[in-house]
């Protein structure tokens, strides 16, 4: 495959807006590039709900290892699009700064490109693998794992031998991330005129003693991770009130806990459901009620056959050998690594910090890079014969 197509695929990616929705089109036109081969791909989709279908591509022999790539099709809003100098989906090319533009060019459909083209392009040469590669193309990551869960509980990765999650870092490779607890707590109360508070049961003063509860259990947990560090919890929203003469009958607040494997997340979901119970015994007047949404485990991996072989094979393709990294950020990796199997997890992928900014980029020749260096990653991983030269 040409650089040129190689660029392509990902601007006909970047070009689909799949903002927090409509994952089914990516999945759709990804498809569309196997149908070449489909006499040696199985593929198959498996949907969240309407109009967001993950997407599942083998390819290789059963019986040998099976290595998993991974990535999401769904990207974040861009925002103010009049802030962006590129058209947000353009796929615009800057030939002077060697720069592709768009959203997902970084987080992280340049990644998922090259997982796309690792195996288009073993299959275009008619390379014999001795393992299986397997795609998962996720909807749903920037807000909630939702596609990697459904996958997980399908048992699309049950058969994994090591997963590649071609996310944007490129510096190093992760191999340990922080678990993820979303939660939300409500508290109702009674509305009043604000001239005779003591008529009504003011929300946000019933949710503040939930706040201060949770924040000085929460800052007890000093407990230190050696490769994630301190586990960190951030009230990060809160609303109540509609007018400023009337006592508030409701609030609402939303926490967010990177989570380590020192304090398990069914123990956070103990803790704060005590602070809630306790509250409401304690008061006729507290109606506190908390709700956690997709909690992510964490990741831990230790010395593996994956990593070794990634990092071996980075010293060819970069200026040093990637060091191993971890990484506070959420990704599919948590869901995945609750399948029935354990097997090895990384993320390393092309990409920058300018995810989620004004004029998202990926560097073409990092982009193009990576699909080299993860492509010998894979053969190396699960085996290859000599290339056999075929026709289609």
């Amino acid at each position: 495959m040409t650089n040129d197509e190689k660029i392509n695929i990902l601007q006909n990616l970047i070009q689909i807006e799949s903002v927090n929705d409509h994952e089914e089109q990516v999945a759709d036109y990804i498809s569309s590039l196997f149908e070449p081969y489909a006499d040696k791909v199985q593929i198959k989709k498996v949907p969240f709900t309407t109009g967001r279908t993950n997407l599942v591509v083998t390819m290789g022999n059963a019986n040998g290892k099976h290595l998993g790539f991974s990535g999401h099709m769904d990207v974040v809003d861009p925002g103010n699009v009049d802030e962006w100098k590129h058209g947000p989906f353009s796929g615009d090319v800057d030939l002077d700064q060697n720069k592709l533009f768009g959203r997902g060019a970084s987080d992280m459909k340049s990644g998922l490109a090259a997982a796309v083209i690792i195996m288009l392009e073993l299959l275009e040469s008619g390379t014999a693998i001795e393992g299986q590669i397997k795609l998962l193309a996720t909807v749903g990551e920037e807000t909630g794992e939702y596609g990697a869960h459904v996958l997980t509980q399908a048992g699309c990765a049950d058969d994994l031998d090591g997963l590649i999650i071609t996310e944007p870092h490129m510096d190093g490779i992760i191999t340990s991330c922080k678990g993820v607890i979303d939660y939300q707590v409500t508290s109702i109360g009674a509305p009043a005129h604000s001239s005779r508070p003591d008529m009504g049961i003011n929300a946000i003063d019933n949710l503040v003693q939930f706040y201060l509860a949770a924040k000085q259990l929460m800052d007890g947990h000093n407990e230190v991770n050696p490769k994630l560090g301190k586990m960190t919890h951030s009230i990060d929203i809160i609303n109540g009130g509609k007018q400023v003469n009337s006592v508030p009958d409701y609030a609402m607040l939303k926490g967010n806990i990177r989570s380590i494997p020192e304090y398990s997340n069914d123990q956070i979901f103990k803790d704060l459901q005590k602070i809630v119970d306790d509250l409401n015994a304690s008061d006729s007047k507290m109606n506190l009620k908390i709700e956690f949404i997709y909690p992510e485990v964490p990741i831990i991996n230790g010395e593996n056959l994956l990593t070794k072989l990634a990092q071996e094979v980075s010293d060819k393709y970069f200026d040093q050998i990637l060091p191993v990294e971890s990484s506070s950020g959420a990704n599919d990796g948590s869901e995945f690594v609750q399948a029935k199997k354990q097997f090895p997890i990384i993320l390393v992928g092309p990409g920058n910090n300018s995810s989620h900014g004004y004029d998202e980029y990926v560097d073409i020749p990092q982009y193009l890079n990576s699909i080299d260096y993860l492509k010998e990653v894979a053969e190396q991983f699960v085996g290859v014969s000599e290339l056999t030269k075929t026709s289609f």
